[in-house]
């Protein structure tokens, strides 16, 4: 079992949204997968059609008395199961600190698991703190979505620093998220990044079709396959996918309607209505 964590310092950068696309996408792949959502606010959940409770509150959950398939609900998606969030995850920090060992809570939660998933996803609440100690010391690979902007740049190192106090030696992918090459500012953070290899080759451009996800409740790349997004999205699957070292099972892989070369074959959203001539994000 590999764990997946998508997190970083900041709020608002499009870590849900990652969360929930790479995976539907690994378990579109034929990988037996988990989405865990630590994030009190319950996006995740919700993108899922789920109701954002646990029983018993995070109290109960954290308590490691009762198995963690007990919170597991199923999808509408083949082999993709959901751990939905619970408000009480807004006090996880203070329940962690009152523990012995806090860094070790996840970890040991989720080796129950260990033999009924291929992998688990984590969608962690923003900021560096006990929980994401605990979290580092359960994952096998980190990925961090920064929006285009400097400041949001300079917070990858925050979260370098911290796994590198914390956890050395777990690889960290960064990915550009929300990009539109429409804007100076992208296209200048787009040409600094391009040689720093702590980011992933692929980036994910602004689109509708992922800002529609918490009316649909379907993940973009099931109700927009062939969208820049979604297309970004598979493309960054397939680099942690790598990191990872997973090998694909030797199953049905379920058809998203992608395209055999993977690029999209419609008119992306990222380029706003009436400004139809000018130019579109584009993966680089």
């Amino acid at each position: 079992m590999r764990v997946v964590a998508v997190a970083g310092a900041k709020g608002g950068v499009g870590k849900t949204a990652a969360a929930v696309n790479l995976a539907v996408i690994a378990s579109a792949a034929g990988y037996r997968t988990l989405l865990w959502d630590l994030d009190p606010q319950g996006a995740a959940t919700h993108c899922y059609r789920a109701r954002a409770k646990v029983k018993g509150g995070a109290s109960r959950l954290l308590g490691g008395k009762r198995d963690l398939q007990t919170y597991v609900r199923s999808t509408d998606h083949l082999r993709l199961d959901l751990l939905p969030a619970d408000p009480s995850f807004r006090v996880v920090d203070t329940i962690l600190s009152a523990r012995r060992w806090p860094d070790r809570v996840i970890r040991k939660l989720l080796r129950s698991l260990d033999g009924s998933y291929d992998v688990v996803v984590l969608d962690c609440a923003p900021g560096l703190g006990v929980v994401t100690e605990s979290i580092l010391a359960a994952s096998d690979v980190v990925v961090a979505p920064i929006i285009p902007a400097p400041l949001a740049v300079r917070s990858l190192d925050q979260l370098d620093e911290f796994v590198a106090e914390h956890r050395s030696g777990v690889p960290v992918v960064a990915f550009l998220s929300m990009l539109d090459e429409r804007k100076v500012l992208h296209r200048q953070v787009l040409t600094q990044v391009r040689g720093d290899r702590r980011f992933a080759l692929a980036a994910v451009p602004v689109s509708s079709a992922v800002e529609r996800m918490g009316m649909e409740q379907v993940p973009a790349v099931v109700a927009s396959p062939r969208n820049l997004a979604a297309t970004a999205y598979r493309r960054l699957w397939a680099e942690v996918e790598e990191r990872l070292g997973l090998e694909r099972p030797a199953v049905t892989v379920v058809d998203l309607d992608i395209p055999e070369d993977g690029s999209p074959e419609v008119v992306d959203d990222a380029v706003a209505p009436g400004d139809e001539g000018a130019p579109r994000a584009e993966v680089p």
